[in-house]
């Protein structure tokens, strides 16, 4: 064990675990890009196939259902063939998902573009049970929090890059408001965005591919070993060994709540900037000036579909600037107390939403994503440390939890298809909330390690 710890200490060992820790980084920069293309998407379907907000929303089902699905196989196949060999098998999931995408928009089928959505998510799926303890795991237990909030931090620089592509290829010339017609031309126009998007994202992968494979031996070494005698998990030990831990169900009730917040907020976003109700009939915007450079005004009173999802990218521009901020905060300020004002704060924001409205409600509800920004990786650290289950284990049980981003848009879809876009936060509100409280729980449950620890003293 001294040599181990000597090992890990000497220079070689810090640099091989900072190589390691950016080729896991650029993991998150790739699945924030692709996923963050869901919110323009879902409102390019809606006016290309004339759907309900509930319909279109089946697009983000689609594609966050996978992560119920495979989460725990993907957990089973990490403790089997260990991180490097399941990421790769990952991204070439992906790349068969991207293939179905380019069927989808040249034979302009709707349900296939939910089958390639869901085994892009799949692939996804194994990557965040994979890269989320790896990113934790490389370097400094003390130091987990840090490391997992800074790649996040990419992750939130690829979901803003996303919607302003998306909304560039998807929505021109998209119209969704009540009694508008797409055309046959601005269709095909719209499906040729989304064949080229994905034909793009498919090369990003085959690089993606081929980067890991050529880092695989800096990962594999700097990835801690197993402890002596530990045995491989199947599926069923994973599942039992997860539920059987209190903190990795409050934990995976957590993730739930905050992804179907986050999805349900991103893919509505859209749809709801462009109301006549907020900006559908508003200049204000384009009076800011980076806000309004980057949405970039067609000459045309009020906010167009196109210029709505450009804006979605500073929903999460906000959580990437979080997230860099989060970063150095986390090293002053407790995680659980952070993450409880946060909540607090994307909670008051959204009733502020469904209670005043009008174009300040815009505003308002990009900045939710600022606050969105350090709730992923705290919680799942928060839980890592106090589940007492194995990593595979609760990691698996967190990440299918994601589901929520397939549940929560859905509903809250169905709220603004009888109450608008508005009133329909009021579900995210109460998700926050439960959030809170799931804080101020964390911050009076020490960790399983200190707790141990006080134990043995």
């Amino acid at each position: 064990m001294e040599l181990t710890n000597q090992t890990r200490a000497a220079p070689g060992g810090r640099s091989t675990a900072l190589a390691a820790f950016a080729a896991v980084t650029v993991l998150f920069f790739a699945w924030g890009f692709i996923t963050s293309l869901i919110d323009p998407l879902v409102a390019a379907v809606k006016g290309i196939f004339t759907l309900s907000d509930a319909e279109a929303q089946l697009s983000a089902s689609a594609f966050f259902i996978a992560y119920g699905v495979m989460s725990f196989p993907a957990a089973a196949l990490i403790a089997r063939v260990h991180s490097v060999p399941s990421i790769l098998i990952a991204l070439a999931t992906m790349v068969g998902g991207c293939l179905v995408m380019l069927a989808a928009a040249n034979l302009a089928v709707y349900p296939l573009v939910l089958l390639g959505l869901f085994m892009l998510a799949s692939g996804i799926t194994v990557l965040q049970v994979a890269a989320n303890p790896l990113a934790a795991a490389l370097g400094d237990p003390k130091r987990s929090h840090f490391r997992l909030t800074l790649s996040q931090t990419f992750n939130s620089f690829g979901t803003f890059i996303g919607p302003l592509i998306g909304a560039h290829l998807f929505l021109q010339g998209v119209e969704v408001k009540e009694g508008a017609v797409v055309t046959e031309a601005v269709r095909k126009q719209a499906l040729a965005g989304i064949d080229s998007a994905y034909f793009w994202i498919c090369g990003l992968i085959a690089a993606l591919f081929l980067f890991f494979w050529i880092s695989r031996r800096i990962v594999d070494a700097a990835v801690p070993p197993p402890p002596l005698g530990t045995a491989r998990a199947n599926i069923f030990e994973l599942m039992g060994e997860a539920f059987a831990s209190r903190w990795a169900r409050l934990g995976a009730l957590a993730i739930f709540l905050y992804v179907g917040a986050e999805v349900a907020i991103g893919t509505q976003m859209a749809l709801f900037l462009n109301s006549d109700a907020v900006w559908g009939q508003s200049d204000a915007p384009f009076g800011v000036p980076l806000l309004g450079f980057t949405m970039g005004s067609d000459g045309v009173a009020g906010v167009s579909l196109q210029e709505a999802g450009k804006a979605v990218a500073f929903y999460w521009g906000g959580a990437m600037v979080g997230r860099a901020i989060g970063s150095l905060l986390l090293a002053r300020v407790s995680a659980t107390k952070l993450l409880a004002t946060f909540t607090a704060i994307a909670c008051g924001l959204c009733l502020y939403v469904v209670t005043v409205g009008g174009a300040t409600a815009g505003f308002v509800a990009l900045a939710i994503g600022l606050f969105n920004s350090i709730m992923f990786p705290v919680i799942f650290t928060l839980t890592l440390e106090r589940a007492g289950a194995r990593a595979e284990a609760t990691s698996g049980l967190l990440c299918t939890a994601i589901v929520g981003g397939a549940a929560i848009p859905v509903l809250v879809g169905s709220l603004s298809d009888a109450w608008g876009y508005g009133t329909a936060l009021i579900l995210p509100a109460l998700c926050y909330a439960l959030l809170c409280a799931f804080a101020l729980a964390a911050a009076r449950t020490p960790p399983v390690q200190a707790a141990a620890a006080a134990t043995v003293h």
